[in-house]
């Protein structure tokens, strides 16, 4: 009896309100990989849809119209730490299950209120830490992405005028249609997947995988964090797992035992080690390209490619 021919799955990185690079994508993902594979894949955004690009309007319709125009393929849409901020300006978020108030996200980090210029307009009363942040101002030379500042410490001044507001503007909320702010919503913190196909040096290799933004932090239990990100826990003010570096870089060594994937984007960079494998070549940068990942081979692909047939 012929094994089943193994699932594939596209795995994208950060696209950063890059309309043109995702298009150009997505047409290098369908010529790439065989009709009948594409048109049933899994597809796995790995978050951050919005900011430093000019055109995350039209990223966000972009991605909604698939499911319509390709029925057969499955969609994960990740939550990054840029479009959470962007849910907590927009005031969609959860709100935090242990019954405190968003406000109280904002007591470990008040040192940094005034340098990062948090958002003190109109409802910022109640708004989630990171909203008050993408929200802000913050002028100036980011030295470590070596850029100026786009209207706030996540670049969100991009997205404000997407939509036709200024940046900082709670015209925002009015001006995000409620079809975008019910895909924000919707955005999930993690997934999980069984039965996964990936190249090995051993061969053909069947695992769990876990997508996840940024990665899962060492020495704390997985088991835990996955509990408060499938719950979508809003009262940490910051989720590690959608913002963190170095922390959440390698795979929980509790995850070893038994073969399971990691796959994130957020680091600016394409890493893939094992099971280990970080997919995000643009980081939000202009000159850039946007990747993309196919399973089970771990074929690259980039919205630069030259298409041939």
């Amino acid at each position: 009896m012929a094994t089943a021919k193994p699932r594939v799955v596209c795995c994208v990185g950060d696209i950063h309100g890059y309309i043109n690079k995702l298009q150009n994508l997505w047409s290098n993902l369908e010529n790439t990989i065989h009709p009948s594979d594409f048109n049933t894949a899994l597809i796995i955004f790995l978050g951050d849809y919005c900011d430093r690009g000019p055109n995350t309007k039209e990223v966000l319709d972009f991605l909604i119209s698939l499911p319509s125009r390709y029925p057969n393929q499955s969609y994960v849409f990740l939550c990054g730490n840029h479009d959470l901020a962007f849910s907590a300006f927009l005031g969609i978020l959860p709100i935090p299950p242990d019954g405190s108030s968003f406000s109280d996200t904002w007591n470990e980090f008040e040192m940094n209120e005034k340098r990062e210029g948090w958002y003190k307009g109109e409802g910022y009363e109640d708004m989630q830490l990171q909203g008050r942040r993408w929200g802000g101002r913050m002028a100036g030379f980011n030295h470590a992405k070596n850029t100026e500042y786009k209207g706030s410490i996540y670049d969100a001044g991009p997205t404000f005028e997407s939509y036709g507001v200024p940046h900082g503007s709670a015209d925002l909320i009015k001006a995000v249609p409620d079809e975008h702010k019910k895909f924000l919503a919707d955005l999930v913190w993690v997934h999980e997947e069984d039965d996964v196909s990936i190249e090995t040096k051993q061969g053909l290799q069947n695992c769990k995988l876990i997508a996840v933004h940024a990665g899962l932090e060492k020495g704390k239990s997985v088991e835990e964090q996955l509990n408060y990100l499938k719950a979508k826990n809003t009262s940490i003010p910051k989720v590690e797992a959608l913002s963190g570096r170095k922390n959440v870089w390698d795979i929980p060594e509790e995850l070893t035992k038994t073969p399971t994937i990691v796959i994130s984007g957020h680091h600016g960079k394409v890493h893939i080690e094992d099971y280990r494998l970080i997919i995000d070549q643009g980081g939000g940068f202009e000159k850039n390209p946007v990747a993309a990942i196919v399973l089970p081979s771990k074929k690259m692909v980039l919205d630069t490619d030259p298409f041939t047939k």
